[in-house]
């Protein structure tokens, strides 16, 4: 089976978690804030889940959908030791939300996780990410019919939610 085929079987996949405190660098070292899924969701993910860069949306305590990409993996530009669930919304938030509810429909991958040869690199790597995916998910029907999915609105994350 070919790795897009592999992955085209787990997306859309439906995740919800607690935001946590991660390492610190998203909105200090990178000024792209991120929420970290707590280790329960990030052991959720399929067996065979590749790591890498993803796209999706994203709902904060079941109030409003946004655009938001995802590093699903070990960020190899920080040697991370620990896998992660790092999701940055495209949206401005006026304050952090540790311990709120994230849920989250992985749509879509962009690329595989890489170091950098610098932290501009990787910035720039991320801005890119997010003009690709805030593209993709207004021009692509599919993609954009899940930011209404009953998934943001149902107490669980039942991946059989819209299959009706």
């Amino acid at each position: 089976m070919a790795a897009a085929t592999k992955l085209e079987a787990h997306v859309p996949l439906y995740v919800r978690g607690t935001v946590v405190k991660g390492f610190g660098r998203g909105n200090k070292e990178l000024a792209i804030p991120t929420a970290n899924l707590d280790d329960g969701a990030v052991s959720s993910l399929p067996a065979n889940f590749k790591n890498g860069i993803y796209f999706g949306w994203a709902c904060v305590n079941r109030e409003g959908v946004y655009k938001m990409v995802m590093s699903i993996g070990y960020n190899p530009h920080y040697r991370n030791q620990k896998k992660s669930m790092e999701a940055h919304l495209i949206h401005e938030f006026p304050d952090d939300f540790y311990g709120a509810e994230l849920s989250v429909a992985i749509v879509g991958y962009l690329r595989e996780e890489k170091s950098f040869a610098s932290l501009e690199a990787l910035i720039a790597a991320i801005h890119g990410d997010i003009n690709e995916a805030s593209i993709t998910l207004d021009r692509v029907d599919k993609f954009r019919k899940i930011k209404n999915s009953t998934f943001f609105r149902r107490e669980t994350a039942d991946e059989d939610a819209d299959k009706t």
